[in-house]
């Protein structure tokens, strides 16, 4: 495969980390346009046409046009197994995989961390509010006291070995570390396991010193 054939959209977020770090993973010869939001560069004609949603990351691969960063993680996984990417073949672990995914990206990502910083780092846009950044705060402790429970008996969320899941946390725990969060005990001793791994540390430097976006 060369650049040509596959390309990826979007830098300089926590967003456009994971796709980034799968094709490192996958060790992908790909295409980086290191676009930023709110820069003004996704909403060019250009990138319009190929995505009208206007958003970072998205994916070219042929005909096969994505956005969404867990949607295109997936797409990868799937379209390039890798033994250096868990890639569930059974039902029961692939939904195990897609129930950590769903939950990391709805009730961490999506919920808290995007809404902080909404709150936190974008009060210009959204308005200033202490008391709404306060209230995540609180419901992030909550569910990093689930995960941290799950890592006291398990070095990876699925028993199977590093993969998707994994990835989607580790960029919402940087997230958090970001916004002063302190993690639990067993998340930390987590992370700093998994932020040793070749592929995380080249796909921070390419995502966050390609692009003139914010985190």
């Amino acid at each position: 495969m060369t650049k040509n054939d596959l390309k990826i959209w979007g830098a300089g977020t926590v967003r456009t980390l994971r796709p980034i770090w799968v094709a490192e993973e996958l060790e992908l010869d790909y295409k980086l346009y290191p676009i930023g939001p709110r820069t003004g560069e996704t909403k060019t004609n250009e990138f319009t046409n190929l995505n009208p949603k206007q958003k970072i990351p998205f994916l070219e691969h042929g005909d096969v046009k994505l956005s969404e960063s867990l949607t295109i993680c997936r797409y990868l996984q799937n379209a390039f197994p890798s033994q250096k990417l868990l890639s569930p073949k059974d039902l029961i672990t692939k939904a195990k995989e897609d129930e950590w995914c769903n939950y990391i990206y709805g009730e961490i990502d999506e919920t808290t961390l995007y809404v902080m910083r909404r709150h936190y780092d974008l009060t210009d846009i959204y308005g200033d509010s202490p008391i709404v950044v306060e209230a995540c705060r609180d419901y992030l402790k909550r569910h990093f006291s689930v995960i941290d429970e799950h890592l006291k008996k398990n070095e990876t969320l699925l028993k199977d070995g590093f993969g998707l899941a994994d990835i989607i946390l580790t960029s919402c725990l940087d997230w958090a570390i970001f916004y002063k969060f302190k993690l639990p005990e067993n998340i930390m001793t987590y992370r700093t396991r998994i932020i040793k791994r070749p592929a995380y540390l080249k796909a921070k430097e390419i995502n966050y010193n390609s692009s003139k976006g914010d985190n």
